[in-house]
């Protein structure tokens, strides 16, 4: 009899297979990343995501896709229903709040180095680390090499040697790979020293941010032709120095105070800041004031910007160097204003004064081969760029001026400081350790200089009119208007540009536009117009450029206007909003007490117009006012104090 063939046995899996992993991930903060899970099994499979503290709430997707806020490890649990469970391995998803400004737009996840190693001068006998780090999906792996050579146990982004010897001399890199692809950091030299071979670290700053106010056009006092000038210059030279710099003219009480709010606002701990001014000032009881364009006559303390104030300000921010340069007098004239008591500070390191004239006396301004410049500024401007200490840079432009035939005997430099340290203005920016820091001042500084897009303008009639824009300051904006192509029907084309709502050129006066139109078109393409926009401090609304096409009709010869509008939105300084103080620094400021204590409410008061003119034998005063010296002595100390109490009462008569 034969037998039934018997069944073939089907055999069943019971078990959960976890196929893939989810795998470890470097990112930058914010950065989107998507942790993936597979999974087999013979019934429907439910996943659930942790992390070290906690179950996710609706991680329950074999793909789990987190915004990357901190470091942290991610686990999966999948589990049939059987009630049978597999764990993932766990996946560590890396967090570096660090400069990502080179990351491609559309990254991939290949390795991208975010920190380059740098090169070391190290004692022998002391620790040698070296780092390097790089962003990775997954997380790169990482191999040193020195001097060619794989070194076998340094396999992570820092190589640390505890006890350095001559040996570990030479040139080292860093290879970065992950499945995508395999990176490269620049090799970099580490030299071996002995103790007495070692040289003294290299100062450097986290950061550079420059403030320069120049104030000419004045309400209530004569005015002034320099600060255009040494403002525009000086900016330029800084820039070359790597300074942020953010220049402006003709300021009012309220807008200084906000602008140097804002200027410090983007000072922190190891940056070097500078603030300069020119224009018109003076000092009275140890305190030096500087004079808004909106100040009355006769001004008081409480109507201008205390020097010694913004240092303060300064020094609260943990700069590593805090700079003030004044180009202005120190003459004092109001004889009726009570002298201050006076309250000492404690002593604060690498700050420096340099005044551009001696106590109680007046700072000059020339004529100069066509352009006005102060005369401190002048010879600064020649030897800024100098790698030397910032002292000593002073100290040459001291020694130049003295020797200058217009002010000699009439105008001495002098130079007050705290420096422990040789720090010069050229010391190079290093900002590791502070990169979130930074990343905020770019951005408050970008506010502040960024220009309108260029707009290209296609008018009915068929001609092409192309808007450029360029920024001879931080609240000066010009806008140059080019025919490209004209139309079929059209000659003789010319354009002009006006603004809504309008925004005086203060440039405009006798002697003024030719100088600046000798700064303005230097680099420019010959525009068919141009127009300057002074003033953007003021701006509390979107700025529109009109543009008017005038033409004449081939065939009818009549003489037509097309008009268009352009909305540059707000532009540069206007983008701080200086009208508007914050909120909490003015209520502080009020609690301090006395009139001059306080950079804020300005007076409304503005007595009868009366300027006192420079005489003959002052042709080039910065500051005309004069008076009788004010008798008191004064140590060569830096002017770091800060006022109890100061009574102004009003002129007797």
């Amino acid at each position: 009899m034969t037998g039934s063939r018997p069944k073939p046995c089907r055999i069943m899996i019971r078990e959960i297979v976890i196929v893939r992993h989810p795998v470890s991930v470097c990112v930058p903060v914010n950065h989107q990343v998507t942790l993936s899970v597979r999974a087999e099994s013979t019934g429907i499979l439910k996943y659930q995501w942790f992390t070290s503290d906690e179950e996710l709430l609706g991680g329950t997707e074999a793909d789990l896709t987190i915004k990357a806020k901190d470091t942290k490890l991610y686990v999966c649990r999948v589990n049939d229903h059987r009630g049978n469970y597999e764990f993932s391995e766990w996946a560590k998803v890396k967090v570096l709040d660090i400069d990502k400004s080179g990351l491609p737009v559309q990254w991939q996840g290949e390795p991208h180095i975010a920190v380059n190693p740098k090169p070391q001068t190290v004692r022998q006998g002391t620790k040698l680390t070296l780092r390097c780090t790089a962003f990775g999906i997954p997380t790169p792996h990482y191999q040193w090499y020195r001097n060619g050579q794989p070194l076998p146990d340094k396999t992570g982004d820092t190589l640390q040697i505890d006890h350095a010897t001559a040996e570990h001399g030479g040139s080292y890199l860093c290879s970065i790979s992950n499945v995508l692809e395999e990176r490269w950091t620049e090799a970099v030299d580490v030299d071996i020293v002995q103790p007495d071979q070692l040289p003294p670290a290299a100062l450097t700053a986290t950061d550079k941010v420059a403030l320069l106010i120049g104030n000419l056009n004045y309400t209530n006092h004569p005015n002034l032709m320099a600060p255009v000038m040494d403002v525009h210059e000086l900016a330029n030279l800084l820039q070359q120095l790597g300074f942020r710099v953010v220049s402006l003219l003709d300021l009012t009480k309220e807008e200084m105070v906000a602008a140097i709010e804002k200027f410090t606002q983007l000072l922190d701990r190891g940056v070097y800041g500078l603030c300069y001014y020119a224009g018109h000032g003076y000092e009275h009881a140890g305190r030096n004031y500087l004079v808004a364009v909106d100040a009355p006559q006769p001004y008081r303390p409480e109507n201008c910007v205390c020097v010694q104030r913004v240092m303060l300000s300064m020094q609260r921010r943990h700069t590593a160097l805090s700079v003030i340069l004044l180009d202005t007098c120190r003459k004092w004239y109001n004889q009726d204003c009570i002298p201050s008591g006076i309250m000492p500070l404690g002593p604060t390191g690498n700050t420096v004064y340099g005044y551009a004239t001696c106590e109680d006396a007046e700072a000059f301004e020339v004529q100069d081969g066509g352009k006005s410049t102060g005369i401190f500024t002048k010879y600064l401007n020649d030897h800024i760029l100098q790698t030397d200490k910032v002292t000593h840079v002073l100290e040459r432009v001291s020694e130049d001026l003295s020797k200058d035939p217009l002010v000699r005997g009439k105008q001495v430099v002098e130079i007050k400081h705290t420096l422990k340290e040789a720090r010069s203005l050229a010391d190079p920016v290093q900002t590791a350790g502070h990169t979130r820091e930074l990343h905020l001042r770019d951005a408050c500084w970008k506010r502040a200089n960024e220009l309108p897009r260029k707009k290209r303008l296609t008018f009915d009639c068929g001609v092409e009119v192309e808007v450029s824009f360029s920024a001879l300051f931080s609240n000066v904006l010009v806008a140059f208007a080019t025919v490209k192509t004209t139309g079929p029907q059209t000659q003789d084309c010319t354009v002009t540009l006006s603004s809504k709502p309008p925004m005086e050129d203060i440039f405009s006066g006798p002697g003024r536009s030719d100088e600046m139109d000798s700064l303005l078109f230097k680099k420019s393409d010959n525009p068919d117009c141009t127009l300057r926009l002074c003033g953007l401090q003021k701006l509390k609304e979107s700025l529109h450029i009109k543009v008017d096409l005038h033409y004449t009709h081939k065939d009818s010869k009549l003489r037509k206007t097309e008009s268009k509008h352009v909305d540059i939105g707000e532009p540069l300084a206007a983008s701080w909003k200086l009208y508007r103080r914050n909120h909490q620094s003015t209520t502080a400021k009020k609690q301090e007490g006395a009139c001059a204590q306080s950079m804020g409410n300005i007076s409304s008061s503005k007595p009868p117009l009366h300027h006192t003119q420079a005489g003959p034998c002052r042709p080039f005063t910065r500051k005309a006012v004069c008076a009788a010296k004010v008798a008191a002595t004064r140590s060569n100390e830096p002017e770091e104090n800060d006022e109890n109490e100061l009574h102004c009462f009003a002129r007797r008569h």
